[in-house]
């Protein structure tokens, strides 16, 4: 299992951490919510917890939850600016769809 880290999205992991003054990395999760099912969520990591995969890449790294990872595995995180907007953003193979505000997705069913 595995997620990767573009250039752009180590760069600005580092960054906030930097702005933040401590931390170790970027926690991202999966949560139950919205119209299609789930939605990522983004936090601090300040450790490592029981559990948790780490990953690293270009410097920076990124803290899962085994249940998360789940969701996650194969994906790509990146971090793109869209006219006034920037956002972290995954590039994820487990996604089946999206609900029209792009909040939230739903996974493909395991065969």
């Amino acid at each position: 299992m595995a997620i990767q880290l573009t250039e752009n999205a180590a760069k600005q992991i580092k960054t906030q951490l930097a702005k933040r003054g401590r931390g170790i990395g970027l926690r991202v999760g999966v949560k139950n919510v919205g119209c299609s099912g789930f939605a990522y969520t983004y936090d601090y990591a300040d450790d490592v917890k029981a559990g948790d995969q780490l990953f690293e890449a270009h410097a920076a790294k990124v803290v899962v939850d085994p249940k998360s990872l789940e969701f996650l595995d194969g994906s790509t995180l990146d971090f793109v600016k869209e006219g006034m907007k920037q956002t972290f953003k995954f590039l994820n193979p487990n996604v089946d769809a999206t609900c029209g505000c792009g909040e939230s997705f739903s996974v493909k069913e395991k065969a």
